[in-house]
Parts: structure tokens; sequence; C-alpha cells
């Protein structure tokens, strides 16, 4: 399915340092290139991790830059991270409940240790709230993100078998804090299923923004038409208008992006999307409020198409989400140390 429409923007012409997003990860690691070969020869199928619980054990990637949402309102509008055709299917519910608590506080992490990234935050976004279903009127509220006006949030989608968007991101979420921590980074999570819904999009910018965040990533998985597979990194574009203003953080957070999908290949040796980006796994969008109202470096990561039989079983292997987890954490290592 090929994806146009107002709200895709094309990547745009290099302006930086690096060359070509193809040839920054034809010199990432070569590594990572047999991998991705072996993904595709293979079919990409997933092993059977489960749903264990992660050991910490992230090494801080020193590899160089490389190349290279979510869901359907209950009223049919496209979300934060559609990137299909504006039509993402929305999760239907499972045995998943919300908490009743009513606090709008971040998730933070235990006081960090030592490691080389002692003194770095690094908020972690996981898209959806799991009790997002039971709350469709309060999610569809309109809320300001500067340019226009969108849903506060979205139920997010989910697999053919009905393995929920807001499950996954809170697994990747919960795998990269203990990384990170390890790490010696104070990490924070925007919602950690411990608030019946939300946050919307705006608070979940604030969080970070009032965290004063050294890099902030929106963990998603896409909701496009089957055959569509892959994975992409979502940057911010230029926007000056009303409440949002992203200039100051378009270049550090293409780095982030950058820097983030090169380890994403590296470790699971998933290749970048195929229906958008055009293979560079990056795409640029002006319309999302988590990013257009964010003052400090930020991302979305779509970290694969649920909709897609050989992505799905990817994305509900424990293993391969503890893959994608070290993958995405690594990145933002690289991107804080420089």
């Amino acid at each position: 399915m090929s994806y146009t429409g107002p709200d895709f923007d094309p990547p745009p012409s290099r302006r930086f340092r690096r060359g070509p997003l193809t040839v920054a990860l034809a010199a990432l690691v070569p590594g990572a290139l047999l991998g991705w070969a072996v993904y595709a020869a293979v079919g990409g199928s997933g092993d059977d991790g489960g749903d264990a619980s992660t050991s910490a054990g992230a090494s801080a990637s020193a590899s160089s830059p490389a190349p290279s949402s979510a869901g359907a309102s209950p009223s049919g509008g496209a979300d934060e991270s559609d990137e299909s055709d504006g039509k993402k299917p929305s999760a239907s519910p499972d045995s998943e409940s919300g908490s009743a608590s009513a606090s709008s506080a971040p998730s933070s992490s235990a006081p960090a240790g030592t490691g080389p990234l002692k003194g770095k935050v690094v908020v972690i976004d996981p898209g959806h709230n799991p009790g997002n279903v039971r709350h469709t009127a309060e999610i569809n509220r309109q809320v300001d993100i500067g340019t226009n006006s969108k849903e506060c949030d979205t139920t997010g989608t989910s697999t053919n078998d009905g393995f929920s968007e807001a499950k996954f991101t809170l697994d990747v979420a919960h795998r990269m804090r203990a990384l990170l921590e390890e790490q010696g980074a104070t990490v924070k999570l925007t919602q950690d299923d411990d608030r019946p819904f939300g946050p919307c999009i705006d608070e979940r910018a604030r969080i970070g923004n009032e965290a004063k965040a050294d890099a902030v990533v929106s963990i998603h998985a896409d909701g496009s038409g089957a055959g569509n597979r892959g994975f992409h990194v979502i940057l911010p574009g230029p926007v000056n208008s009303g409440a949002a203003d992203t200039r100051a953080i378009v270049e550090p957070s293409r780095e982030l992006g950058e820097r983030i999908a090169g380890n994403f290949v590296r470790v699971t040796g998933n290749a970048p999307s195929n229906y958008v980006g055009g293979g560079t796994g990056l795409v640029t969008r002006k319309d999302l409020g988590g990013l257009n109202l964010s003052t400090v470096p930020k991302v979305f990561i779509e970290c694969g198409n649920m909709r897609d039989s050989k992505d799905a079983a990817l994305l509900t292997s424990g293993a391969w989400r503890q893959k994608a987890a070290r993958g995405i954490s690594e990145g933002m290592v690289s991107f804080l140390r420089g």
C-alpha cells in the first residue's frame, strides 16, 4: 500500500555532514547487513520468547550513526503515529485491566547508579494506554497541537489475534527501562498502566519537557495493510505555529533517530519499512502533537506492522521484543554519549 496524503512529509534532502542513509547503513556493521539478509531469507519468523521479564544487559553502542503513529480513534480519525492510510484499526478490548488510579504523574525509575549515562534523563513514551479502550469519550477530546487540534489519544491497533499495541509498547518500555538504568540513566515513563487512560498527546510532550529530558522516544507499532513490513522512525519537521516550535530540536532529533534506526537494524536484523521512508527507515512529519510540542530531542518508532502476519510473529515474541528494546536503547546510548 502506498502512503500519500497531507499527513506525510517526504524525507527532506540531506543537508548534514553525513552521507546518504543507505551509504551509512552499509558502513555500520557488516553483521547488520548479514542479519538483514538472513531475516529476508527466512521470512522473519519470530522465536518464542514468551513474556519473560528482561535481564538488564545492554552495552553502549560505539557504532557510527546509520540510517536508518498509531491507531484509529473510535471515531475513525488518525492518531499520533498512523502511517498506513489514515485508517488504523482500533485494538479490541482484551484481558488487560487498567488501574483505577487517576494519577497523572509519570512513572520514574529508581535513583540512577553509576554508568556512562549517569546524570542523563531519558523519557520513554509507551504509545497508548491499555485502559483507553474503556474511555473512548475521554480520549476523543480534542487537544491543541500547535498546527491544529487532534484527539487526546487513541486505543492503538492490535494483531489479528488480538495482541494489543498498548501491551506491546508497555512491555518494550519496561525492557528499555531496565537496560538504560543499567547504563546509569534516570528513566521516566509517560504512563505505566497506572492511570485509567491517556495521558493525552499534549501531556505526553509536556512530561518530557518538564523532565528536561536529554532524549525522548515514543514506542509504537503500526496497523498498516498486510504485506507492509519493517520498522520506521518518525522525526519532527520544522514547525513554528501557535504553541509548537520544533526548530531547535529538528537537528538533534534527526541524529537521535538515525542512531536508533541504525542500531535497530544491527540488533534485530530487521529491514526498514518497505512502504514508507523510501527504504531509509526515516520519515519526517509535522502533524504529530507529541513531536510538535516537544522542546527536547524526540522521535517516534514504529517497530513493525501488527497487521502483517510475519511482522506480527516478531512483535508477539518476548525474545524479539528484547532485541527491539536493546536496539532502541543502544541507539539512545550512542546519541547521549555523542
